[in-house]
């Protein structure tokens, strides 16, 4: 099927995010007391739910883990300046290109509804993003299936017309739990390997080769 939809990770995919993300996690656990984290082992949590990163890092209660959650949005809303995420090499330009091949192209990310649309709106995406769904959008977060089919019942596609595309192991496999394409891309929090492992069907080094993954 002709893809109609391409459907975008943010952190890792869109936007350069992980100093921004990684510093918040690290002054997040020293204000809970916990153990710090490495910037390598911070940013393996990129992409999944912020209750879910905490519990990645280091096991721990589900009260731990929504104290981690709470204190980490009050400190992101404190370092997140404007001008601390920019967008990758292309990735206006590329986005711009698809709108006018005439295809859909959308976010579904683990970040908040309100944090999402703060950015999209500063990097000037918003004549071309179609729909933000954030974490606080769905019942199941990704790797669930359910950001993807919620964005495809709201604009009545069906999973092969549309491609999903990041840069984690999660973004992956929640496409292929919606049963759609997927691309993942090796500049952000994930790596090849791991793209190669959750069998991305494309795995591609810049943002603006999207395009060439796009079925005409």
């Amino acid at each position: 099927m002709k893809t109609k939809i391409v459907i975008l990770d943010f952190d890792g995919t869109i936007g350069d995010s992980q100093d921004l993300i990684v510093r918040t996690m690290r002054e997040t656990l020293r204000q809970c007391h916990l153990p710090d984290k490495t910037t390598e082992e911070c940013a393996r949590t990129i992409g999944l739910p912020l209750k879910a990163c905490f519990k990645m890092l280091q096991p721990m209660s589900d009260e731990m883990a929504d104290l981690c959650a709470n204190s980490y949005r009050v400190i992101f809303d404190h370092n997140n300046v404007r001008g601390a995420v920019a967008a990758f090499p292309g990735v206006k330009e590329t986005i711009k290109a698809l709108h006018d091949d005439g295809l859909m192209v959308t976010i579904a990310s683990s970040r908040g509804h309100h944090s999402l649309a703060a950015f999209v709106e500063e990097l000037h995406l918003e004549p071309f993003i179609s729909l933000v769904l954030g974490a606080d959008d769905v019942e199941k977060a990704k790797p669930d299936a359910e950001p993807v089919l919620k964005t495809l019942r709201r604009f009545g596609l069906q999973p092969a017309e549309a491609l999903v595309v990041g840069d984690t192991e999660f973004d992956i496999l929640m496409g292929r739990n919606a049963g759609t394409m997927t691309c993942g891309v090796t500049y952000g929090n994930g790596n090849r390997e791991e793209l190669q492992a959750a069998r991305a069907d494309y795995i591609i080094d810049h943002f603006e080769e999207i395009r060439q993954c796009v079925r005409r």
